[in-house]
């Protein structure tokens, strides 16, 4: 053997031991993608259940909504009416009430005013017989 032959002999098997050792890693990233493959399947078959669920869910989200929809409207009506109903209530009776009121408070004033004159004219002739 000569020297050519002997190194060409060295370099295909350093060649064979190269493609060995990147051999492993290609296997175990074959594995990865093979089980990879697997999760995502096993992942599709399973969100069928999930998206049917979900949407069951929506469509009992949906059908409580309409329900506050009507609540809402019907709340909205209620409070249309007592303010409709309180606008007539001041229309009609707030308007007499200030008046009766005002009217009551300025009836006391006077009989107030009145009782005091009558007591100072009682009072005086007392100071003047007292001066005398």
């Amino acid at each position: 053997m000569s020297a050519g032959q002997l190194a060409a002999l060295i370099a295909a098997g350093a060649f064979v031991l190269l493609v060995l050792l990147l051999a492993i890693p290609l296997l175990k990233l074959g594995r990865t993608l093979d089980e990879a493959t697997i999760a995502i399947r096993k992942a599709h078959e399973n969100t069928d259940p999930l998206l049917l669920g979900a949407n069951e869910t929506i469509t009992h989200v949906n059908t409580q909504l309409e329900r506050v929809d009507g609540i809402t409207a019907n709340a909205q009506a209620v409070s249309g009416n007592v303010s409709a109903l309180s606008s007539v209530f001041t229309a009609t009776l707030g308007s007499p009430l200030v008046k009766t009121a005002a009217l009551s408070y300025g009836i006391t004033k006077a009989v107030k005013a009145r009782r005091k004159k009558k007591e100072e004219k009682a009072l005086r002739p007392a100071r003047r017989r007292g001066r005398k």
